[in-house]
């Protein structure tokens, strides 16, 4: 059965949705089928970070609603084999999806993929709930700044409120001259937040330079944060991989 892991953060601009295509097309080059579901009506970019902004027809909506069947409304990357995309509605209820047939969704996602990943909504709303009621692991991420810290730590708290056995901390962005100013490290992040820590990516302008050339991150040049995401991945699938803390 497959596994679904739920990305969060407490609030926006930690590249939560940058982490998603990122981890999600390391798992399809580990040949992992995976599966990426953006569940943020109102700010939906995930798929102009996988490069298939072309491809964001169908939406989750169109098979909760039974109006398409889960692989017809899937899209695979043209860049990196056993990479899918699921959308999210341009406009979705305010109550969100009925809980059983959201249920039922993931639950053929599980029969289908290896992995699924979902570009949960910022903050602890709604589409956090829905997307952690479903969820076997939640990757939070922060930048490591104070706001974000905190916002981090209701998120993993309210993670397991809902149940999600497995809370996980990914630091984004990391730039050690701020950390320096903070008198600040990793380890206070992890302290703060009171989740186990999966990746420590570095702030890297390919980032921003491969989302503007329509490529993914990890085929456009080999950069430290391309490997740091990889080795996020290879932990996601149970490797032994060290944590490289700079």
């Amino acid at each position: 059965m497959g596994k679904i892991i739920a990305v969060a953060s407490g609030k926006g601009g930690t590249g939560k949705t940058t982490t998603v295509a990122a981890v999600s097309s390391c798992l399809a080059a580990l040949e992992y089928k995976t599966l990426c579901i953006d569940f943020d009506s109102e700010m939906k970019n995930l798929d102009l970070s996988l490069c298939m902004s072309d491809y964001a027809v169908a939406d989750f909506m169109d098979v909760i609603g039974g109006r398409l069947e889960l692989m017809d409304a899937c899209h695979e990357s043209p860049l990196i084999p056993g990479l899918f995309f699921l959308a999210a509605p341009t406009i979705c209820d305010p109550d969100g999806p009925d809980a059983d047939a959201l249920k039922a969704m993931f639950d053929e996602i599980r029969s289908e993929f290896d992995y699924c990943l979902i570009d949960s909504p910022s903050g602890i709303g709604i589409g956090f709930r829905l997307t952690h009621s479903v969820a076997d692991m939640s990757i939070i991420v922060t930048n490591g700044e104070l706001p974000a810290m905190r916002d981090a730590q209701r998120a993993a708290s309210t993670a397991r409120e809902l149940g999600v056995p497995d809370v996980r901390l990914l630091v984004n962005r990391l730039l050690p001259k701020n950390f320096r100013f903070m008198k600040a490290t990793v380890d206070d992040v992890i302290d703060t937040v009171n989740a186990r820590l999966i990746g420590v990516i570095p702030e890297d302008k390919l980032v921003f330079m491969s989302l503007h050339d329509n490529t993914p991150l990890i085929l456009y040049k080999k950069r430290l944060s391309a490997y740091e995401f990889l080795d996020v991945a290879r932990r996601i699938t149970g490797e032994d991989v060290s944590l490289r803390i700079r």
